[in-house]
């Protein structure tokens, strides 16, 4: 498996070393570079998914989707983005003007802030902090200020009743994360995101072979709580159209509006990909203990598998998004409160239990 860290020594060594910078001018540079890949990378992801989106529903509604603009419709979301830098920015009358243009800015931070923590492949992770799964909650959780804030800031009673609906959602689906995360935390021993990775790199290593039925029951919860953090279908009552409009961004236009589009869809990425990271393995590739085939997968970039599973992972979701109903406020509260959480504590419980026995799945 090739590590990314031999590049990044490379280059901090060209810096320092053949152009003879300073400290401040090498780090000044390897900053702007690392701030120019995550900005790259997300709005190239974001392309991708609003494309693979708008071709899944398609599919599931017996469509084509886009087909016109460019081969097979592969332009479509280029001229849509250049339809939505030219839109006229307009305030409605009496709406808090600070907050309004803070809203967007919020929510965007939140979602770069967790991109920048995805470990894409060894030794490629941005920010790697020994509480990495404590400040991907924190940052994520920045979003819901964003949320709650447009909606306040609109002067707009369907934009505010949206807003109480996204924030008391997506409040209430991070405690269900959060334990998911602590589960997975108590069997790997680390809350460094890289940590958790490398302890999934032998033969049946991944978390979900690893702690078998409670790490299963914790990825599927994962997936359900997140897919509600993400406001994604059928948890995206916060944006129910036939009732608010377009929700608590009804207000909003041109990249306004656009911050929030983007955000959604790296949001279904994120969710995506710290699900393939945490549970199935992120960049580390399937080991089952036969050398000729475990060598034949070590070859394969783990980059590769990470966007691998991630994109698998961001299927299931869009999956589920087209295929069930929009659920009512009492049963996406119902569902969290007398069904998730439960079953997270639960989780947690038979986690612990697994992990102090010594009933965890490993080959030596």
């Amino acid at each position: 498996m090739f590590d990314f860290s031999i590049v990044t020594r490379w280059f901090d060594e060209f810096l320092r070393m053949t152009l003879g910078l300073s400290d401040f001018w090498t780090i000044l540079i390897e900053c702007v570079a690392v701030g120019l890949g995550i900005i790259i990378g997300y709005a190239v992801l974001a392309i991708i998914l609003i494309f693979m989106e708008r071709k899944v529903c398609a599919y599931f509604q017996c469509r084509l989707g886009p087909v016109r603009v460019g081969w097979w419709g592969t332009l479509q979301v280029f001229a849509d983005v250049l339809k939505m830098l030219i839109k006229e920015i307009f305030v409605v009358d009496k709406a808090d003007r600070l907050l309004f243009y803070l809203a967007p800015f919020l929510v965007i931070a939140a979602s770069i802030g967790t991109f920048s923590f995805l470990p894409w492949n060894k030794g490629a992770n941005v920010l790697d902090f020994n509480v990495g799964i404590f400040l991907v909650t924190a940052i994520s959780s920045i979003g819901v200020l964003g949320v709650f804030i447009a909606g306040w800031a609109s002067n707009n009673k369907y934009s505010v009743l949206s807003a109480m609906r996204g924030a008391v959602q997506m409040i209430s689906y991070e405690l269900s994360l959060g334990i998911c995360l602590i589960s997975a935390v108590i069997l790997t021993g680390t809350m460094q995101i890289s940590g958790i990775v490398e302890a999934q790199t032998g033969p049946w290593q991944w978390l979900i072979f690893q702690g078998h039925i409670p790490a299963t029951l914790g990825f599927l919860v994962f997936l359900i709580a997140g897919n509600a953090e993400a406001n994604r279908g059928p948890f995206d009552l916060a944006e129910a159209e036939s009732e608010l409009t377009a929700g608590y961004h009804t207000e909003y236009s041109g990249m306004g509006f656009g911050f929030y589009y983007l955000a959604e869809y790296l949001n279904l990425f994120v969710v995506s990909a710290l699900a393939s990271t945490i549970f199935l393995g992120g960049w580390a590739p399937i080991n089952i203990g036969i050398e000729g085939f475990d060598a034949l997968m070590n070859y394969i970039p783990g980059i590769v598998w990470f966007l691998g599973k991630s994109f698998f992972v961001v299927f299931l979701l869009m999956w589920v998004r087209w295929t069930f109903p929009r659920l009512r406020v009492d049963q996406i509260l119902k569902l969290e409160w007398k069904y998730l959480m439960p079953l997270s504590l639960l989780i947690l419980v038979m986690m612990t239990v697994c992990v102090a026995f010594g009933w965890t799945f490993t080959i030596a």
